[in-house]
């Protein structure tokens, strides 16, 4: 029996696993939220194209995407391999106890883009000979602006909430992005909050909560039903919170 070609799968990052020499501490922050013992359990595979991660917060989405970040040697706050611009050390220890299994000459090209720090990777991009002026657009079009900059050549893309500063019409066209992306043969991982985003056909949707890490299609994720149910009633959930 032959083995099975390693090249003929696409993915650049196959999956997310605790490292092999490592020793995790499952009582110590974040190997106790549910959706992080998992992946240190039993790995996480990704998709071939985008893999969105969904749940509510401090569900460990967005740890688990900076600590993925982190073990491709993307900038902690954002940006890519190149990127060594720090303000403040907050990073979780996850990203010393994971390795990703990659595609044999995976490269080695890639960018964070993290909600929380992108007006620290701005300031950073200012103070560079040729950076870019994300400082003078409006908030929403500095994210489009990034992704259509430094997401153009096939790599890996962690994307933490990137539809945090984006209107309706702009999430749609991050989601023409993305589907450039993958057509271009690069990978992402996207943390998001938006039934839109999630959309994305298809997609690999993961949705984490207490339950751990389940994978799912659109149509059942909670955001979806939650989202739907309060558009065609928004009485029912604001009766809870304005009594």
């Amino acid at each position: 029996m032959t083995s099975a070609d390693p090249f003929a799968d696409r993915r650049l990052v196959r999956e997310i696993r605790r490292a092999a020499d490592v020793s995790v501490p499952h009582s110590t922050w974040p190997a106790t939220i549910p959706a992080v013992a998992a992946v240190l359990d039993s790995g996480l595979q990704l998709g071939d194209g985008v893999t969105f991660l969904v749940g509510e917060n401090g569900s460990g989405k967005s740890t688990l995407i900076e600590a993925a970040a982190a073990a491709y040697g993307l900038g902690p706050e954002g940006g890519t391999v190149h990127s060594a611009h720090t303000t403040r050390q907050t990073e979780s220890p996850l990203g010393d106890w994971i390795s990703l299994a990659k595609k044999p000459g995976a490269p080695k090209w890639g960018f964070f883009l993290r909600a929380e720090t992108m007006h620290g990777y701005y300031t950073f991009q200012d103070s560079l000979v040729g950076g870019h002026d994300f400082h003078s657009m409006s908030h929403g079009e500095s994210f489009l602006a990034v992704a259509e900059t430094y997401l153009t050549r096939p790599g890996f893309y962690c994307l933490d909430e990137p539809e945090a500063a984006l209107s309706f019409s702009s999430t749609l066209a991050m989601i023409g992005v993305l589907a450039e992306v993958v057509a271009n043969g690069s990978q992402v991982l996207c943390a998001t909050h938006s039934p839109v985003l999630a959309s994305l056909p298809g997609a690999t949707i993961y949705e984490f909560g207490d339950h751990g890490i389940r994978r799912t299609a659109w149509e059942d994720l909670n955001l979806v039903t939650h989202w739907k149910s309060y558009l065609d009633g928004p009485g029912r959930y604001l009766r809870h919170v304005l009594s």
